[in-house]
């Protein structure tokens, strides 16, 4: 029990130190070259200025760099990489036990991350570089992201359903829900829902904090099912998003962008199906309880666009996603922020109860 503790924390603690040691580099970099939007203003889905949004963040969205999800996941990168080394070089028992690359464990996942993290950067950058009038001005179109999403996830699921033989989720006190080769669509589908709550990166420490938090969570549920290389990984995910929080509280030094939110929404969703069936455990039954801000988010931008079409454009919220909102009505920035950490934590409790008492 003390060592895989210890494996745990000591992986975090590393990704960590070398979150903040790449941030100074990282934020040199992104203020050297100016990598931040050279134009104030956002349209919505329907091509249209979105006016109060660009009005509250009129002085946030140039002069702040972007891509400083780079820290997160490059974190998590040099230290998996480092264990892993470590181990390979000086072969003892501590060092073996801190590895914590595994194929049935944290494999998909990690290759998730950097795969998610590279089509986010190839994004950002063409967002803050994109030629004026060219087609990927502005980044990659929300299709071409929501494909590319779609494909990873596919790729994921067929991994799950035929090399792993996942065919359900478990359901507590009930057992396990066969899905046969539905697995498939809904396993695509859990990842495109948590991918639109990506866009809760918007106010300064707000998706930093909430993605710190459920991947904890995570990390906890791993633990309980005895999958410690995975629990070490969501830890490992925590200790470099902490060392980019570190800097992206009010006022942020850079932003966590597409690069970081696209490589951990995706990332969360193998998670959750990695304790699921695999582990014996309800990871994707309590899902929607720990990513209840992300929920939350998705769900407010898909009323206020029904709402603006089959009500003659009237909205619901006065900007969405509704933490903007929450903006809008005058609440402080840093306020809305501490109090989806504070929702967040008490979604985390609810849903690790709830996926260890099952």
């Amino acid at each position: 029990m003390i060592i895989d503790i210890v494996k745990v924390f000591i992986p975090s603690t590393l990704a960590f130190i070398i979150g903040i040691i790449l941030s100074f580099v990282v934020s040199h970099y992104l203020y050297k070259y100016k990598l931040w939007k050279k134009k104030v203003g956002k349209v919505d889905s329907q091509g249209n200025a979105t006016v109060i949004f660009n009005e509250l963040h009129k002085e946030k969205e140039v002069g702040t760099p972007r891509m400083g999800g780079i820290i997160i996941w490059l974190s998590v990168l040099i230290t998996t990489g480092f264990l892993w080394t470590i181990a390979k070089i000086i072969p003892t028992n501590l060092t073996e036990k801190l590895d914590i690359l595994s194929r049935n464990q944290t494999w998909i996942p990690l290759l998730t991350l950097i795969l998610g993290a590279l089509v986010g950067l190839i994004d950002d950058f063409f967002e803050i570089k994109g030629t004026v009038g060219s087609r990927l001005a502005g980044g990659l179109s929300l299709k071409k992201r929501l494909a590319v999403v779609t494909v990873v996830s596919l790729l994921c699921a067929l991994w799950f359903y035929f090399k792993l033989g996942v065919t359900g989720i478990g359901m507590p006190y009930i057992g396990q829900i066969h899905f046969g080769w539905l697995f498939i669509p809904f396993f695509i589908l859990v990842t495109l829902a948590l991918y639109s709550g990506g866009v809760i990166d918007g106010i300064d420490g707000l998706a930093g904090g909430i993605f710190a938090i459920m991947f904890s969570a995570y990390a906890g549920i791993a633990f309980y099912l005895h999958q410690i290389n995975l629990a070490s990984f969501c830890a490992v995910v925590v200790g470099g998003t902490l060392a980019f929080l570190w800097f992206n509280i009010p006022p942020a030094r850079f932003y966590m962008s597409e690069t970081g939110s696209m490589a951990l929404t995706i990332t969360l969703a193998v998670v959750a199906f990695m304790t699921d069936s695999l582990g014996g455990g309800h990871g994707i039954i309590v899902l929607p309880i720990i990513a209840f801000p992300l929920l939350m988010t998705t769900v407010s931008v898909i009323i206020q666009v029904l709402s603006k079409k089959f009500r003659n454009g009237k909205k619901v919220f006065m900007v969405a996603p509704v933490h903007h909102h929450f903006e809008a009505k005058g609440w402080p920035s840093y306020k809305v922020t501490m109090r989806y950490w504070v929702i967040s934590l008490v979604c985390a409790i609810v849903g690790i109860t709830i996926a260890l008492i099952g």
